[in-house]
């Protein structure tokens, strides 16, 4: 009985490893979430209204209907969205320095959209068109209807950019957002419960003296 009672408690000894232990990891899919946002179609989209952008107020600094000092920089916001729309697309390949990249790109891409729909805001309300001409001989000011055309359109066009510039802005945003949980730069990584279970030892095979 005295031996019975040593081997049962040398089996329950510190030395033994538990058979059900609970241990918390990273969760190795949690870059997976960032193709949920499907940034290839929203890259795209950031990239083609961008150009589009870019087009219409190229066409009309052409004809000499807008500032080159305030469309410039319009120009260079419209291309660091475009840029930002290329690192979210490269970023599918889930590197982490191009997520990284990627997050900080949208940052940047975000502040340039809200820049362009200040400057888009501002168009809308001061424009104006010399195209009127004034009548000698009554004294009244004509304003041809061609000069009535062209203002109207401009400021549907200032409308359609303030609209395009709100999509983008929310386009960065929720890049941002998905890049921010996968690179988990607000928060620490999340951890899974991992429960692992021991199939307990075999029980040694007992001898009797003879």
């Amino acid at each position: 009985m005295a031996a019975e009672g040593a081997a049962v408690e040398a089996g329950s000894g510190p030395d033994q490893s538990p058979l059900v232990s609970v241990t918390f990891q990273r969760d190795p899919a949690r870059k997976q979430k960032y193709l949920e946002s499907e940034p290839k179609a929203l890259g795209i989209t950031q990239i083609g209204l961008s150009v589009f952008q870019i087009s219409v107020v190229s066409v009309f600094m052409a004809r000499g209907l807008d500032h080159v000092s305030v469309e410039i920089p319009f120009i260079i916001a419209s291309l660091l969205v475009i840029i930002a729309g290329s690192v979210a697309i490269a970023a599918q390949n889930l590197h982490l320095p191009t997520l990284k990249a990627c997050l900080g790109m949208q940052i940047v891409a975000c502040s340039a959209s809200l820049f362009n729909m200040l400057l888009a805001v501002i168009k809308l309300e001061d424009h104006s068109f010399s195209c009127w001409y004034f009548n000698e001989i009554n004294g009244t000011v004509h304003f041809p209807s061609l000069c009535r055309q062209l203002e109207d359109a401009y400021s549907h066009l200032c409308s359609e950019s303030i609209l395009v510039q709100a999509a983008l802005v929310a386009i960065s945003i929720t890049l941002a957002a998905y890049c921010c949980k996968v690179v988990n730069c607000c928060s620490p990584a999340p951890k899974m419960p991992v429960i692992t279970v021991q199939a307990p030892p075999a029980p040694a095979a007992r001898t009797d003296a003879v």
